[in-house]
Parts: C-alpha cells; sequence; structure tokens
C-alpha cells in the first residue's frame, strides 16, 4: 500500500511545475491556506486529491480511490509564483517545485514541467 501511496504523490506533485511567463507574479500565502480539491476529469471520477494547505508551510494532501484514503503530510514554500511541495515518504524526500498559472479566491491552476495542468477548487468552509 506505501508503494502505491507514494505513486499516487509522485503523479499529483507532478501535476504542478514551471512556466517562465508570471515567474515574477507575486502569490499572497495567506489566500493559499485551505482545502484545494483537484478538479477531475470525468475519466478519473474514482480518484480524488484534496491539498489543504495551513500556516507555517504544512500541507496536507488526502487521496481517495474508491472508497480508500490515504493522507500524506508535507511541507510547502511559496516564492512568488513558485510553490515548492516537500513530503517523506517510506524515509525518502519527495520535492516537487510547481508554478501557480492562475489564482483567484477560488480557482487554483497549476502546470508541470511537462505542460500538464491541473485545477483545483477551493473547498469552502462549512457554515
Amino acid at each position: 500500500m506505501r508503494a502505491f501511496v507514494a505513486a499516487i504523490v509522485v503523479l499529483a506533485f507532478a501535476g504542478f511545475a514551471t512556466t517562465e511567463d508570471k515567474k515574477d507574479e507575486k502569490i499572497d500565502v495567506k489566500k493559499l491556506i485551505g482545502k484545494w480539491e483537484r478538479v477531475e476529469p470525468p475519466a478519473d471520477k474514482a480518484f480524488k486529491i484534496v491539498l489543504e494547505f495551513a500556516d507555517k508551510g504544512k500541507v496536507t494532501m488526502t487521496m481517495t480511490i474508491d472508497k480508500d484514503s490515504e493522507k500524506s503530510d508535507g511541507t510547502y514554500k511559496l516564492d512568488g509564483n513558485k510553490l515548492e511541495l516537500m513530503s517523506t515518504d517510506v524515509g525518502k524526500e519527495k520535492k516537487e517545485t510547481l508554478t501557480i498559472v492562475k489564482f483567484t479566491d477560488d480557482v487554483l491552476v497549476t502546470k508541470d514541467s511537462r505542460g500538464k495542468e491541473d485545477t483545483f477548487n477551493r473547498i469552502k468552509p462549512k457554515k
């Protein structure tokens, strides 16, 4: 199960990375804090990723496949529009630098080095 989770973490983090067009754009880290759910392609309805950014650079990723869920804790660092995610799985550190290509109060779009974009919608707190 650990190897499966590690593969999912790598795939999820691979959905984020570099473009030069917005390298100087500044993102307010306070607006990033909260829960974000990946907008899934229709074929992946059983696969869900939720990122939760917290104070002091902490991040939790929850991956759900069908009814099975796994959580992975890590850290993040935001520098301009570059989002660096770090996690440790089975003693190995995983690090991914992501580029934020669009960021609003409700939408987070990232792009990886292969050109793949992932869109996340903010999960609103329940009132």
